[in-house]
């Protein structure tokens, strides 16, 4: 059974659109229940009602015709309950209701399983039989883990209207949303770009061939250099591997000659996909026909297909990187938006980001929101393959994608975009304005940043300075770790724009979701491993030249300060000042005339939190780093859109840790910053001046939004309302109550599109 089950699942995830998964499930399900009907009813646009979609075992009739409300029959039942519906003789439930198209009459079994997708119920799976008994246990499990798979199909299907080949999307007066997580804010009008990860072949999109000549002689060429490469493998190997091993080479030379592999591609190709979503298509089609083998062996040789496909891809995607062209106006989607796809895109076309996975603390949503393009992550319903060159509108407020759009929808959010763009000119007016509540209280305003293409817009947006420097960008871009003088070059351009305004320049922080391609770190559990200083002390040779080439950027500046992340105790602290003292020392002895800088901690740890004075009492500053603290004290992984509604920094943990910090930092009379994106959030900005913090950092295009509330209100306010939320249990009371007051304040338009 789990064999057979595994496989089942393994094809319902290859069906390519809806229909091919219903009936799969139907005949399928029907075969290993022993049923003698199966049934699928899917959820109306309403939610109200359910239609007979499929079936194996009622008349063919009846499909598209039965139709229930929510509170109408044994369909309806199982809806409302949201549980599995077992009945030994069905007719004689209050309930039931009888269709005479159906053909039903003859069944009496009756089992109803919910198809539920984020808390809707979105279908019923029934399984019926003419015998009048209770299905046994092991059939209920079955209908729940196929409906518990069928459930993502239908939400992918639902957003991708039912689309089969290349035909022009329909529309209509509803557009349905897909929701997602708010990444960067604004409305963005354009084109998909779907981008996907190099040799990832399930990855790849669907795309109309625009020469399917040329596409052609593109996938011949792809053949014609795997062959070439399988060849000198086979070669390399004669005198390390036996005959018998060396076959699977001949093997991998046999089908790329077969008709039904790379002669079914170049049909696809002739029939309108574009040659990668071609061979896609033929490694999927293979991957299922070798799964269904009884023979364990072959059934493992799925994976030589896999790795046949993923060749061939790599000689497909040699030289399209070069040639890929975007829309002037391309939304990039992808299933993860990376910075480097990001980097692509020449910033004149680039009009907004949409990405499966990911959330408003990714990298790709921060560079998103310094580059001032509205960005919605975590999109888990996405069908990403079909969305290539389809218009969308994205709403970076509320983190809606709309596929298609209806007329009106266009013409809502042209309205809101037009009053968005009176209500940023209203808000560039401030940029000259000191920074400071109504009652004087000045708090400055820096910037994150950490590419030095942000520093023209950065030094005039009214900064008063960088607040965090990500410095593990140069370090991502590059192939190999950039030596101290090109550190120190980098870091002089930083520390030059703004001085004599303070910088601060955060040591390398890789780990986690930030990888660098020379230095691959592989683990289970990434967020929780090697990152950040345990990484820099763990490599004091990086550490050392990183600050050497910071304190040598910062002669004759002195505005350099050193933030150190991830500390977790005093421990790695004592370690890290050890060595930027040794550094320190070094320089001086070098007759380099370097101050030393004002070191700080980031407070991003939850053991940090409850070591702050201890921490504070060895450093200059602490600067409190709300993204990963959010994330380890609410345990939400942050990239996992699955958990993403439960990632939230004005939880009421996360409000009482910060305040925790604060108060600790006080007694030994150091100052508090918030560098994470809580700082740029103008909801949370009023939470935060309430507790006292001394400066806010975030991005260039979230200041103006801060300055503004913050010019808007008093301290004696902020502390009001903070008192008010403290006594507040749940997350959603607390957005609730202060967006209510934005509103109220005529502050409405940071929270929305529109004004």
């Amino acid at each position: 059974m789990l064999d057979t089950l595994r496989r089942l699942i393994q094809e319902l995830n290859l069906a390519r659109n809806l229909d091919q998964a219903l009936g799969l499930i139907v005949r399928r399900v029907k075969e290993i229940s022993q049923a003698d009907v199966c049934s699928v009813f899917l959820a109306e646009p309403d939610g109200q009602h359910y239609v007979l979609k499929a079936s194996d075992g009622l008349k063919p009739e009846a499909i598209g015709r039965i139709r229930l409300g929510r509170d109408e029959g044994l369909i309806g039942l199982v809806a409302q309950r949201a549980e599995p519906v077992n009945l030994e003789d069905a007719p004689l439930h209050p309930r039931y209701r009888y269709f005479p198209e159906s053909g039903e009459e003859r069944f009496h079994a009756f089992l109803g399983v919910p198809i539920i997708h984020h808390r809707d119920v979105v279908g019923v799976l029934v399984a019926q039989r003419t015998s009048a008994e209770v299905f046994d246990e092991e059939s209920v499990t079955l209908l729940v883990t196929v409906a518990a798979q069928l459930a993502g199909a239908i939400a992918h299907a639902e957003l991708s209207g039912e689309l089969n080949g290349f035909a022009p999307r329909p529309t209509d007066e509803i557009s349905r949303a897909v929701r997602g997580q708010p990444g960067a804010p604004g409305v963005a009008f354009g084109n998909a770009r779907v981008r996907y990860p190099p040799a990832d072949i399930h990855a790849v999109p669907d795309r109309p061939a625009a020469d399917v000549a040329h596409e052609l002689a593109e996938f011949d060429r792809a053949v014609d250099a795997l062959r070439a490469e399988i060849a000198q493998l086979s070669e390399r190997m004669r005198d390390n591997l036996p005959a018998e091993e060396r076959a699977l080479f001949d093997v991998y030379a046999l089908m790329l000659e077969s008709d039904s592999f790379t002669g079914v591609t170049r049909q696809r190709i002739r029939d309108g996909n574009w040659a990668p979503g071609a061979l896609r298509q033929t490694i999927e089609e293979h991957e299922a026909v070798f799964r269904e083998m009884e023979n364990d062996y072959l059934r493992e040789r799925v994976e030589d297909i896999r790795d046949l496909g993923r060749r061939l891809l790599m000689h497909l995607q040699e030289d399209r990187q070069q040639e890929q062209d975007y829309p002037e106006h391309t939304i990039l989607v992808g299933e993860e938006v990376t910075a480097t796809m990001l980097a692509e895109v020449p910033h004149a076309k680039l009009a907004g980001v949409v990405s499966v996975r990911g959330s408003r603390t990714s990298h790709v949503a921060i560079l998103a929101r310094a580059l001032g393009v509205p960005a919605v992550m975590g999109v888990s319903e996405l069908p990403v393959g079909r969305l290539d060159d389809a218009e969308l509108i994205i709403d970076g407020y509320a983190g809606r994608v709309y596929i298609e759009p209806a007329e009106n929808i266009k013409q809502e959010y042209r309205r809101l975009a037009s009053e968005e763009e009176s209500f940023s000119a209203e808000l560039r007016e401030l940029r000259e304005l000191p920074s400071e509540t109504l009652d004087g209280k000045h708090i400055p305003l820096y910037v994150n940043t950490g590419l030095l293409s942000d520093l023209s817009p950065t030094t005039e947006s009214g900064a008063e300075g960088v607040g965090l420097y990500r410095t593990e960008f140069p370090f991502m871009i590059r192939n190999r770790f950039p030596g101290e003088e090109e550190q120190r070059r980098i870091y002089r351009q930083v520390l030059e724009a703004f001085a004599p305004r303070p910088v601060v320049l955060r040591t390398l922080d890789v780990g986690g979701d930030k990888a660098l391609p020379y230095f691959p770190i592989e683990e289970d559990n990434p967020f929780l491993g090697w990152r950040g200083i345990r990484i820099t002390l763990d490599h004091p040779e990086i550490f050392l030249v990183q600050v050497r080439a910071m304190m040598r950027a910062s002669e004759e500046l002195g505005n350099l300060n050193i933030l150190l992340p991830m500390i977790s105790d005093v421990a790695e602290l004592h370690d890290s000042l050890a060595l930027i003292h040794q550094a320190h020392d070094e320089l001086l002895e070098e007759g380099h005339a370097v101050p030393m800088p004002r070191v700080g901690v980031m407070i991003e740890v939850p053991s940090a939190v409850y070591q702050a004075g201890s921490l504070a009492r060895r450093v200059d500053f602490l600067s409190i780093g709300t993204n990963d603290l959010t994330q380890y004290l609410l345990a939400v992984d942050r990239n996992n859109p699955r958990v993403a509604d439960l990632y939230d920094s004005l939880h009421p943990a996360v409000i009482r840790a910060i305040l925790q910090v604060v108060e600790s930092a006080r007694v030994h009379g150091k100052p508090v910053s918030v560098c994470g994106e809580m700082a740029g959030d103008p909801a949370a900005a009023i939470l935060l001046v309430g507790m006292g913090i001394e400066s806010l950092s975030m991005s260039v295009a979230s200041l103006p939004r801060v300055k503004w509330v913050i010019r808007n209100l008093t301290r004696e306010r902020a502390n009001e309302i903070l008192s008010n939320v403290l006594v507040m249990e749940d997350v959603d009371s607390i957005r609730a109550y202060l967006n209510q007051t934005l509103e109220e304040a005529g502050m409405g338009g940071l929270l929305r599109a529109g004004k």
